[in-house]
């Protein structure tokens, strides 16, 4: 590792990136995770994907691509179980009520770092090492490419592991929920993504890890190729096409949606209430969330993002 932002002695057990995602998982920010939306809002089955849920199965593909390539599982890990922590309430609807209300915009990647580095422990943060906290904030992807963002930016391969497999569990389990929700059959699915990827949950995925670690096989070893960034996490053209196929649909027939609706607009107006309140009442927030210098807009973010839904739908009723 390079080190962290407060040096520390070392483990005599741990590495230090076990150290990273022991922390995480005794972290608050990580205990919320299981009762914050994924996609669909407040949902009443106990079936459904939470962001605990979802980031368990980021860190079992991930750490499955990882030792497959001979990469440093425990850096994966504790990247992937981190990844989400300053995600909103209400999945995407609340992230993007956020960024449409917050000065200079919210995004989560960003606040899962600001969670790790200034917000956990009391506003003392983690003090984790600097490739998991790069991890965390370079999980994002673009829309149009699952693998587009790889190519621009100099992150570790461990961090370009987590960013492919949050997008292989995310686009499988919610198939899986939009079907249980009834928006979905399975014959719907795009029929090159039958083909291709197969017409089965853990068919999918098995095809997606099996040629990421294929297509990426350059990246085992070769320590001379990697320093020089020859080297990178990738999939074959015809399943990256594929997946980006299957991607799109889920955004035009479960993920927009599924924010237009009742519980979409519901939700919206909850984030709206509760940022103009704690904005305008900044000694109602928390200590911990009292970041030295930052204005009472920020605070307010901070507190509100690190709501469950729950919590959220609660406040808001006895603030109303």
């Amino acid at each position: 590792s390079k080190g962290r932002m407060s040096p520390e002695e070392p483990s005599p057990l741990r590495t230090e990136f076990q150290r990273d995602r022991d922390r995480i998982i005794h972290c608050n920010a990580f205990r919320r995770l299981k009762h914050k939306t994924q996609v669909f809002i407040a949902p009443t089955g106990d079936h459904y994907v939470t962001r605990l849920t979802h980031t368990l199965e980021v860190a079992q593909i991930g750490r499955t691509i990882a030792r497959a390539l001979n990469l440093n599982e425990d850096l994966v890990e504790a990247i992937a179980l981190g990844h989400d922590l300053g995600h909103t309430p209400f999945g995407h609807v609340g992230e993007e009520e956020l960024d449409r209300l917050l000065p200079g915009g919210f995004q989560h990647a960003s606040q899962s770092v600001r969670v790790v580095e200034h917000l956990e422990k009391n506003g003392e943060g983690l003090n984790l090492t600097w490739e998991v906290r790069e991890g965390i904030g370079a999980h994002s992807k673009p829309r149009d490419d699952l693998m587009g963002a790889l190519k621009e930016e100099a992150v570790t391969l461990e961090a370009q592991v987590c960013r492919i497999a949050d997008a292989v569990a995310y686009l499988n389990h919610d198939i899986g929920d939009a079907i249980r929700a009834g928006l979905l059959a399975e014959e719907d699915l795009p029929s090159e993504c039958h083909r291709v990827l197969g017409t089965r949950h853990s068919q999918r995925i098995d095809t997606m890890v099996r040629d990421i670690v294929e297509s990426s096989w350059s990246a085992t070893g070769g320590a001379a190729l990697r320093d020089e960034g020859k080297v990178a996490i990738a999939m074959s053209t015809r399943v990256r096409q594929a997946a980006n196929t299957l991607r799109e649909f889920m955004f035009q027939r479960v993920y927009l949606p599924a924010g237009e609706g009742e519980p979409g607009r519901k939700a919206r107006e909850v984030m709206g209430l509760l940022y103009r309140h704690f904005a305008r009442r900044p000694e109602e927030i928390p200590p911990e969330y009292h970041v030295r210098g930052e204005p009472p807009e920020r605070m307010a973010v901070d507190y509100i993002s690190g709501m469950t839904d729950n919590f959220a739908l609660g406040l808001a009723e006895r603030i109303q």
